[in-house]
C-alpha cells in the first residue's frame, strides 16, 4: 500500500496539551502549523490571493468543484494551473464539492472525475468527494454514508500517488464511536492530511460540547503524528480550544462572509460595525480609520475583510507563542469565557484529560490557575496518578505556609490547591510552582483534599499533622481529621 512517509511530510516542532507547532511540506512550499487557510472564491475575490501573505497566510483553500463547473475558470485552470488561475505561488488546498453536496444534496461530478481534475490543475492537497453526514441523523444513516465515504477514499488512495498530498476526511456525524472507527480505519490508508468533516453545523449552533467530543474521538483513532484539518472553522474565538485538542489546519471564509454582512471579528466575539463607537484593534485598518469612518467608507466590505484577516492571524500567532511557552491551556481557559457555550466546551475538553495527559509535556513553565476548570487540567490529573510514588515515614507535617516548629518533623509537605500535599523540596518544580489564588475555590479544594486524603491512606506507617486554614470549609476536612491530626492555623500553639 502507498505510504509516502508521514515523518517526511509533517514534522512536529513543539507541543502543549494536544496542540503542536508543526511543519507541513507540500509541492509548493512548507507551511507552519497551526494556521488558517483563507477560503478563496474563484468567482469573487474580495482580496487578491497574492496579497494574502501580507496577513500571515501561507496556504489557501479553494473549491475545485466551482472551478470544474464553470467553463471559463476550468479552461484557465487546465491551461495555467491552479496557481496561475489564482495568481498565488504558495500551497493551495482544493475542496471537492462536498460542501455543495451537503447544501444541495447532489453534485454533477463523480469522485474519480473531481480527483483527476484536482490532480491535473496542480492542487497541493487534494480532497476526495466524501459524504458529509450532518449532525443528529439516525445511526444507521451515518454508518451507511460512512461506508460510501470509505469506498471513495480507498479509490482516491489508489488513484493519487506522487508529490501531491491527499486528504482523508473523517466522517461519522455526531457519533464519537463512528468518528473514532473511521479515523482508525483511515490511518491505515496513510493519507497525508486528515480533515474532520461536517462540523460546521455544530459550530454555527454553538454546540461546542459535541464538537469537542467529535474532535477527541477522531484524534484518538488517528496517529498522533498526523496533521488534522478542522473543516469550516474560521472564527478565532474557538481556535485555541481546537488547537488544544490537536487540530493543525483551519479554513476561513468568515473573514469575507462577515464583512459582507458588516460584521467585525474579535477573539471575544463578533460586532456589527453599525453598533461600534470605537475599534478595539490596532491592525493597519483600525489604526487608520475610526469606527465612523469605517462605516461610511466606500470600500467598507474590503476594509472589514482585511481587519477580519488581521484579527484571525493575530490569534494564530498568539496560540503558537503560547505553545512555545507552555501556556496554551491558560489561553484556552481565557478564550472559552467569551461565551457560555464555549465554557461548556472547555468543561468537555477536561473530561478528556486522561487522554490529554498522555500528550501533554511533563515539564513546562509556571502553571497558572485560571478558574474552577483548572482543577481538571492534565497536570493535576497526572499528579493524582503518581501519589503512590511518595514513600513517607515518621512524623509528617502538611502546611500551606511555613509554621514555627515544622523542622521538628521528619518530613514537611506543602499543601497547594488544586494539587494537594507534596514535599517542600519540590516547591519550585513544575507544576508545584503554580500561581494560585490565596483562597481556593470549591473545585480546587475538592481535588487537593482528595489527593491529600489518598496520600495519607497510601502511607499508613506515617503520622500526619495537617495545619489547615479556617477558610478551607469542605466535607473532606472531616475525613482527613479521622486519619490525621488536624489543627487550624489560628489554633497552632507556637512554642
Amino acid at each position: 500500500m502507498y505510504n509516502p512517509g508521514m515523518s517526511a511530510i509533517f514534522e512536529i516542532l513543539g507541543k502543549d496539551a494536544g496542540g503542536r507547532i508543526g511543519r507541513l511540506r507540500t509541492p509548493h512550499g512548507t507551511v507552519e502549523t497551526p494556521t488558517v487557510m483563507p477560503v478563496i472564491n474563484p468567482n469573487i475575490q474580495l482580496i487578491p490571493p497574492k496579497e494574502m501573505r501580507n496577513f500571515g497566510a501561507e496556504i489557501l483553500i479553494t473549491n475545485s468543484y466551482i472551478i470544474y463547473r464553470k467553463e471559463e475558470l476550468r479552461s484557465v485552470a487546465l491551461e495555467k494551473g491552479l496557481h496561475g488561475l489564482l495568481d498565488f505561488d504558495g500551497p493551495i488546498m482544493t475542496d471537492s464539492g462536498s460542501f455543495q453536496l451537503s447544501v444541495y444534496g447532489s453534485v454533477e461530478v463523480t469522485n474519480e472525475e473531481i480527483l483527476e481534475f484536482q490532480q491535473k490543475i496542480g492542487s497541493d492537497i487534494i480532497v476526495p468527494l466524501d459524504i458529509p453526514t450532518p449532525p443528529d441523523v439516525h445511526f444507521r444513516r451515518a454508518e451507511e454514508e460512512l461506508a460510501v465515504t470509505a469506498e471513495r477514499l480507498e479509490a482516491a488512495r489508489r488513484l493519487i500517488q506522487g508529490e501531491q498530498l491527499l486528504a482523508g476526511p473523517v466522517q461519522g456525524s455526531t457519533y464519537p464511536e463512528l468518528r473514532e472507527k473511521a479515523a482508525s480505519y483511515l490511518k491505515d490508508l496513510h493519507f497525508e492530511v486528515y480533515p474532520l468533516g461536517a462540523v460546521v453545523p455544530l459550530m454555527e449552533a454553538y454546540r461546542y460540547t459535541e464538537l469537542v467530543d467529535v474532535i477527541a474521538a477522531s484524534k484518538r483513532g488517528l496517529s498522533p503524528a498526523s496533521p488534522v484539518h478542522l473543516f469550516g472553522a474560521g472564527h478565532p474565538m474557538m481556535f485555541a480550544l481546537a488547537v488544544a485538542l490537536g487540530c493543525d489546519l483551519f479554513d476561513s471564509a468568515a473573514y469575507a462572509l462577515y464583512a459582507k454582512d458588516g460584521r467585525y471579528i474579535t477573539v471575544n466575539g463578533t460586532y456589527h460595525v453599525e453598533k461600534l463607537n470605537y475599534l478595539p484593534c490596532s491592525c493597519p485598518v483600525c489604526s487608520r480609520y475610526s469606527a465612523d469612518e469605517l462605516r461610511k467608507a466606500d470600500n467598507r466590505e474590503e476594509l472589514l475583510a482585511r481587519h477580519n484577516l488581521y484579527a484571525t492571524f493575530a490569534e494564530i500567532r498568539l496560540i503558537k507563542q503560547c505553545i512555545k511557552d507552555g501556556k496554551l491551556l491558560e489561553l484556552v481557559e481565557q478564550r472559552c469565557r467569551a461565551h457560555p457555550k464555549l465554557l461548556d466546551g472547555l468543561k468537555e475538553l477536561y473530561s478528556h484529560s486522561p487522554w490529554l495527559e498522555q500528550l501533554d509535556p511533563a515539564t513546562k513553565g509556571t502553571f497558572f490557575y485560571c478558574g474552577p476548570e483548572s482543577a481538571s487540567r492534565p497536570e493535576v490529573l497526572r499528579f493524582g496518578k503518581r501519589l503512590d510514588r511518595f514513600n513517607l515515614e515518621g512524623s509528617v507535617i502538611i502546611r500551606t505556609t511555613p509554621v514555627k516548629g515544622e523542622k521538628d518533623y521528619d518530613q514537611i509537605l506543602i499543601f497547594k490547591a488544586p494539587f494537594g500535599a507534596f514535599p517542600a523540596e519540590m516547591e519550585e518544580v513544575y507544576p508545584f510552582n503554580a500561581e494560585v489564588p490565596k483562597f481556593p475555590d470549591y473545585e480546587a479544594l475538592t481535588t487537593a483534599l482528595s489527593n491529600t486524603l489518598k496520600l495519607i491512606e497510601l502511607n499508613p506507617q506515617a503520622e500526619f499533622t495537617f495545619i489547615c486554614e479556617k477558610e478551607f470549609s469542605h466535607p473532606l476536612i472531616d475525613e482527613i481529621n479521622k486519619k490525621a491530626k488536624l489543627v487550624y492555623r489560628e489554633d497552632w500553639r507556637e512554642e
